[in-house]
């Protein structure tokens, strides 16, 4: 049976509803003549007259009614399926598995969520609050967020951030009755409290302007942490210099608690970013993630 007849049997239920080519015609959005043309066909198929027309009514004959009561119920059966197959379609669901440093979580991520959550409740997170460069292929997850210039290849990426600037911070307390490092340098003859990220990575190297350019700086010291916070908490504690992001350490050196060091040696540095894998196709779910994390500067 063609498609044709499905959407003529429509017509007649529509007809035979509201006894009236006029209001059937309005709801269907067609031409009277176009619909009394369709009426006509489905009776010329069927070999039946369903429809008796007067000058003021229109009814169903014993052949209509029994069309009406028997395929009508089912006509809308097949209506609200379609209808909960667009609803489903139109809905936000599935588990999102992404891997974030507690700082780039805390700062940039956890504040942008609330909302996203509450929009679509059926929507699952899952992170892994982790500042180690991990393999998110390998470890299964849909996306990672991390500095953008150690975004791996084949990766797409969306910022999240505007750049950021660390600077190299100790408390007064330690300060006291020490003179100030005026480079890089000098950090050799002063406790630094260093991070490292993973057991496979060595101590990271605190970056430094050098020129026009960038170089590394490694320090050493009695702590090593694998959390920023950590290092800062430290620093504030008097053990030492430590280099943290300068939105981070900005409460502490506002009260006075911590003061910064060789402030011109300290430059901005790349935003952080969300990435997936480029050649996947981005779940509806992670698509919001992404754009409620997007960075739109001022």
């Amino acid at each position: 049976m063609s498609g044709e007849i499905f959407r003529d049997i429509v017509a007649f239920i529509t007809v035979a509803r509201q006894r009236s080519f006029t209001k059937a015609a309005a709801e269907l959005g067609v031409s009277q003549s176009a619909l009394s043309h369709t009426i006509r066909n489905l009776e010329s198929r069927l070999g039946l007259r369903l429809l008796i027309r007067t000058t003021r009514s229109v009814s169903p004959t014993e052949a209509g009614e029994r069309l009406l009561e028997r395929v009508s119920p089912r006509f809308e059966v097949i209506a609200n399926e379609l209808s909960s197959l667009r609803e489903l379609g139109s809905r936000i669901t599935g588990t999102v598995r992404i891997t974030a440093s507690d700082f780039a979580y805390n700062t940039f991520v956890r504040p942008r969520l609330l909302a996203v959550l509450h929009q679509y409740p059926e929507v699952k997170l899952e992170f892994s609050n982790d500042s180690a460069l991990t393999d998110i292929i390998a470890e299964r997850f849909d996306a990672g967020i991390r500095a953008g210039d150690r975004v791996g290849k084949n990766m797409a990426s969306v910022r999240i951030s505007p750049e950021l600037r660390n600077i190299i911070v100790a408390s007064p307390a330690y300060l006291q009755d020490r003179e100030l490092p005026r480079s890089p340098d000098d950090l050799a003859k002063y406790a630094c409290i260093t991070t490292r990220f993973s057991l496979k990575e060595g101590i990271t190297p605190w970056i430094v302007k050098k020129g026009e350019g960038l170089q590394l700086c490694r320090v050493e010291g009695p702590l090593v942490f694998n959390s920023v916070y950590a290092a800062l908490d430290a620093a504030v504690a008097g053990y030492g210099f430590t280099c943290v992001p300068e939105i981070l350490a900005r409460p502490w050196l506002d009260s006075g608690h911590l003061h910064a060091v060789l402030e011109a040696w300290c430059p901005s540095l790349p935003g952080y970013h969300i990435f997936y894998p480029s050649e996947r196709q981005l779940l509806p779910a992670l698509s919001i993630i992404v754009e409620a994390l997007r960075y739109e500067p001022d």
